[in-house]
């Protein structure tokens, strides 16, 4: 049961991802789904087109039919949701869509990111999947249904489409692949829109030769740095699936926080959505604006349900996942990102400009505490029952946030503490105007987590 998670199907391939629980998620998948097409498409794992085989023969044996989609990013997976695609003389619109992708993780991961109805598959719906593919047998092969479709050249040519205005612009642009899937779309549509780009690890490669896929850490962003230093105005790298994005200017490495900012000054009082590690800045610029600014969960699968709910323009978080309602369809696609970012720039806004204005904070990393899947949320209903009563040396508390975790607001800044819902961690950030507060408040929760613990 551990490969069923929060946002995911996530696991080692043949150890945990292998033939016979693959096809039995696929098969128990399709009774899930009311329509009678599934989209699937893959990352750039060498083991990817193998569960697809596997994924396939169950959607099949459960009654479905797949439309096949090869090698592709995550956004092009979710955005084939939304076309009418040429099938058997016949237009139709996929009921789900299923991406075989292990994201930023390691080369032997792989896993599953599915779609029903437009909507994130996710949460308990995956548990309960998750619960009756452990009790079933195998199902009977089926005859193989599987018609491909052309979805890459299809989102080309739309986003080159909706950005023909960026045409021939005059910025610099490097970019970061990490040998994951974005190069599969990149090239083409920067060729198409005539920009001036040189790109590295363009080539989708899933032994990840280079770097490790997953632009939030500094340590994988020591090439790009290097090409902007001498080659580029402004630098973009994206994780293994092309969901996330970094963008780097000579000055900044803009987070999902500060690029919703960014984005939002385009639009017309939009509602944004951040998660409980956004910065406060973000919240308060947004709210000085007149924009409504809403804080919810971690996780894109939240974030995106949370958008519909509340029909928001844009979601962000801190970590790069970027969603856009305004002018898209409500999903996280950092290559579309990249192109309204190079928007504002053509607009003639200056971003580090603009993000010099920002009242000047001090904000950690997102720090991570070892802990057991079995303790994590044991340890956070901990830490609120200790709150109710804080040591005497305890910052004084303005109010506490709950959505997801602890969010403790203080007089000078804010510190986080929340249960990872993909790995067995918690989650810790911390801010304050004042720089050594940021320390105190660090402290002053890590202790409190460490008796949490103990008291368990």
């Amino acid at each position: 049961m551990s490969i069923y998670r929060e946002y995911d199907i996530r696991g080692i391939y043949e150890k945990e991802l292998n033939e016979a629980s693959v096809v039995r998620i696929g098969y128990v998948l399709a009774s899930k789904i009311s329509g009678e097409y599934v989209a699937v498409g893959y990352d750039a794992r060498s083991h990817s087109p193998i569960l697809f085989e596997y994924l396939t023969r169950g959607l099949n044996a459960g009654g479905k039919k797949v439309l096949a989609m090869g090698l592709v990013p995550t956004p092009v997976n979710y955005f084939v949701n939304y076309q009418e695609w040429p099938v058997n003389g016949t237009s139709i619109t996929p009921s789900a869509s299923v991406m075989i992708t292990g994201s930023h993780n390691p080369s032997e991961y792989n896993g599953f990111k599915i779609t029903v109805d437009k909507a994130p598959f996710f949460s308990e719906d995956i548990y309960a999947l998750g619960r009756e593919c452990e009790n079933m047998d195998m199902p009977k092969e089926v005859i193989r249904d599987v018609s491909e479709i052309d979805a890459v050249s299809r989102y080309v040519d739309f986003l080159v489409s909706e950005f023909q205005h960026l045409k021939a612009m005059d910025t610099r642009i490097v970019y970061d692949c990490g040998n994951g899937v974005a190069g599969v779309v990149t090239e083409d549509i920067f060729s198409h829109l005539e920009l001036k780009t040189k790109g590295i690890y363009v080539d989708p490669d899933g032994t990840f030769p280079n770097h490790h896929p997953d632009p939030s850490d500094e340590h994988n962003l020591v090439d790009i740095k290097k090409l902007l230093a001498t080659d580029g105005d402004i630098a973009f790298a994206y994780d293994g699936d092309a969901d996330r994005i970094a963008v780097l200017t000579h000055k900044n490495n803009i987070k999902g926080d500060m690029m919703a900012l960014l984005y939002s000054m385009k639009m017309d009082k939009p509602t944004v959505i951040g998660e409980v590690k956004c910065s406060q800045v973000m919240y308060d610029e947004l709210r000085r604006r007149g924009c409504n600014a809403i804080m919810y969960k971690t996780g894109h699968s939240n974030l995106k349900v949370k958008m519909k709910e509340t029909n928001a323009d844009l979601a962000c978080e801190v970590s790069g996942h970027v969603f856009f309602k305004n002018r898209y369809f409500g999903y996280d696609d950092a290559i579309y990102a990249t192109l309204r970012m190079l928007e504002l720039i053509y607009d003639g806004i200056d971003l580090d400009a603009e993000l010099a204005k920002l009242p000047l904070v001090f904000s950690t990393e997102e720090l991570k505490v070892k802990t057991t899947e079995e303790e994590k949320f044991k340890i956070i209903a901990r830490v609120k029952e200790l709150l109710k009563s804080p040591p005497a040396d305890f910052p004084a508390i303005k109010d506490i946030i709950d959505v997801d975790g602890v969010r403790i607001n203080f007089k000078d800044g804010w510190g986080l503490v929340r249960a990872s819902n993909t790995t067995p961690v918690l989650v810790t950030r911390f801010e304050s105007t004042i720089e050594a507060q940021a320390k105190v408040y660090e402290k002053a929760i890590n202790a409190l987590i460490l008796k949490a613990k103990e008291s368990l």
